[in-house]
């Protein structure tokens, strides 16, 4: 598993010429990062006597965000093993037009797998940008530019996400999913956009 290699391997890996692990999978581990350093600015905040009056808002956030942290670290993995399934797919014998037949749905069902998972990622940012918001807002003020970088992690896995949601969009040939999931991609990129800023505006507040 990719999430079990270090740092060096892992980026080793990565800048090999191996397709996977690729984007889909970074946007993912951007993610997991932006909602591990969500929970530090908590871990940060409670216990301290400046911040009693959100230690309880605190404790809630962390929970949800290590929650969250697992649920987008296991997707690093997840997508590697989408890629792979498309590339499965691809690789089926088409000789026979039965054959064609078969590795053209299998092509279909591959992809539409893997399209799946990038939205995943980006449903998670959906929830997760919200605690950064917060954080940056009530957590420790020490702790600000960090909860600014997680905000921004979050953005990044949630637009690195949609390219390639986006992508395998135009390989697939259901259009009530294309279209339906076309919808979903805009609306997360503008709820990520308005929460990037608005997290970033209280950054900016507490450095100044």
């Amino acid at each position: 598993m990719i999430t079990e290699k270090t740092v060096h391997e892992f980026l080793d890996e990565l800048a090999s010429d191996s397709p996977a692990p690729g984007g889909g999978s970074i946007a993912a581990l951007a993610g997991a990062m932006g909602t591990a350093l969500t929970a530090m600015v908590c871990r940060l905040t409670i216990g301290k006597k400046k911040y009693v009056e959100v230690q309880e808002e605190m404790e809630s956030i962390l929970q949800e965000a290590e929650e969250l942290r697992g649920e987008l670290t296991r997707l690093v993995d997840e997508d590697t093993e989408a890629f792979n399934g498309v590339m499965a797919a691809f690789g089926l014998p088409k000789e026979t037009p039965e054959q064609q037949v078969r590795r053209a749905a299998a092509i279909q069902e591959a992809t539409h797998e893997a399209t799946l998972v990038p939205l995943r990622v980006m449903k998670l940012v959906d929830r997760s940008l919200p605690l950064a918001v917060r954080v940056a807002e009530k957590g420790n003020k020490n702790s600000a530019s960090d909860a600014g970088v997680a905000a921004l992690m979050l953005q990044a896995a949630c637009s690195g996400a949609a390219l390639n949601v986006r992508t395998n969009l135009g390989s697939l040939k259901d259009e009530v999913f294309v279209r339906e999931t076309t919808a979903q991609v805009k609306e997360i990129l503008g709820r990520a956009e308005a929460g990037v800023r608005e997290a970033l505006a209280a950054v900016n507040k507490a450095v100044t």
